[in-house]
């Protein structure tokens, strides 16, 4: 039974490390999307003249 049992833990293992790793990725990229999204409403804020018929 033990011969059966080592392998499905080994692949769990690397199942886990994998989906570990997958978050780690997804938050990068909402971190990075995030701050893209503040640079470009910080340029829009700046380039805002208070008028509203401004484009």
């Amino acid at each position: 039974m033990s011969n059966v049992k080592t392998p499905l833990i080994a692949l769990a293992a690397l199942f886990a490390a994998g989906s570990l790793a997958a978050c780690n990725t997804v938050e990068g990229v909402g971190e990075d999307v995030q701050a893209a999204g503040q640079a470009v409403e910080e340029t829009a804020q700046e380039a805002n003249d208070g008028n509203p018929e401004t484009p």
